[in-house]
């Protein structure tokens, strides 16, 4: 028999929304299953008829969770990662209007897990026009997540899926590969014009959303972007990537692209590492051929002060040897006068 239980993060939201210290309810979930929450505690209590049993608040199943947003330019990326961070860590863009130019990384810890979010540029920049260019960013944003990403989140805007965004799903899915499926999560923008039920809409919807749903496992987390203090579909999601990634057996995206990519970066580190290497034995040699010179001077300039110092000993002793003499034959001259006198 299934029984409903509140994850840590939702108890944490329903807790926080409390004024009170202590009180307790009483939630329904259907048929005869109920949960009590006593709120002056951190323990939750499962009460099924006829069987009692008390469970303590489990932490996330994953820890650190790793996702990458993408999908057409316009559809909210940028904006759903501010809401999925609770903050505005991206430059959010009009439709149409891209500002994520190259691929933003943010590190974050979001309802009890540590999140790296990262943004890609839009499908359909008119200032990205080389493909290359485009593949070469969102590849970049596998190496940002390495050692893979947890959760692709395909970022598509609510309404009448068009060509245009038909084509952009296209884009990424052949930019990631196949295998990417199983590793995404549609998220719906602009959830705040939802007249009725998401299934409804998605029941109504045109195929070619249907076919792409059915790929990525009918997986789905409708986002308001314009209520950022609304953590639940927050926690909805990060819910579903751990079930995502529960069911890929905890393991995290990867693909051909994804080493392609990952020894394009070797490759172009290594060329760096022997590049910076060979400069940095360059300025050794130059440092040291300065220090030696430098070095030189310095001990010509000491020696020239040891050769004066030195002279003015020699002068002062030499003086001072006069005056001892001149002092000396003055008193035998003295004496020998006294004695002629005497």
């Amino acid at each position: 028999m299934n029984i409903h239980v509140y994850s840590a993060q939702r108890h944490q939201i329903f807790q926080n929304t409390c004024q009170c210290r202590s009180f307790k309810t009483r939630l329904k979930f259907g048929g005869n299953r109920h949960l009590f929450c006593t709120m002056a505690s951190t323990s939750v209590t499962k009460v099924e008829k006829g069987r009692r049993g008390s469970f303590g608040l489990n932490p996330p199943a994953y820890s650190q969770i790793r996702l990458v947003l993408v999908g057409m330019t316009g559809a909210g990326k940028s904006s759903s990662g501010n809401t999925i961070l609770g903050r505005r860590a991206f430059t959010a863009a009009r439709r149409f209007s891209s500002v994520t130019k190259e691929c933003g990384k943010v590190s974050e810890n979001v309802a009890g897990r540590e999140i790296t979010l990262v943004d890609t540029p839009g499908m359909f920049d008119t200032d990205m026009l080389e493909e290359e260019l485009l593949k070469e960013e969102i590849s970049k944003c596998i190496n940002m997540t390495a050692p893979g990403p947890h959760a692709i989140l395909l970022v598509i805007q609510f309404g009448s899926f068009t060509k245009e965004e038909k084509l952009s799903v296209e884009k990424v899915r052949a930019i990631f590969g196949e295998e990417s499926d199983k590793h995404t999560i549609i998220l719906f923008t602009h959830g705040d014009k939802l007249k009725r039920s998401i299934e409804e809409h998605i029941s109504e919807a045109n195929e070619d959303l249907k076919e792409i749903l059915r790929r990525c496992g009918k997986r789905y987390q409708v986002f308001n972007n314009k209520d950022m203090e609304d953590r639940n579909q927050v926690v909805e999601l990060l819910e579903k990537v751990d079930a995502m990634v529960a069911a890929n057996g905890g393991e995290y995206y990867t693909s051909d692209t994804y080493h392609d990519v990952e020894r394009m970066l070797k490759t172009k580190e290594d060329e760096l590492r022997r590049e910076y290497e060979n400069k940095l034995q360059e300025k050794e040699r130059e440092l040291k051929a300065t220090f030696a010179e430098e070095k030189q001077k310095l001990e010509e300039r000491l020696n020239e002060y040891k050769r004066y110092y030195e002279g003015q000993l020699r002068e002062f002793r030499l003086k001072e040897e006069q005056t001892n003499t001149n002092e000396n034959k003055l008193m035998k001259i003295l004496t020998k006068l006294k004695r002629l006198t005497v």
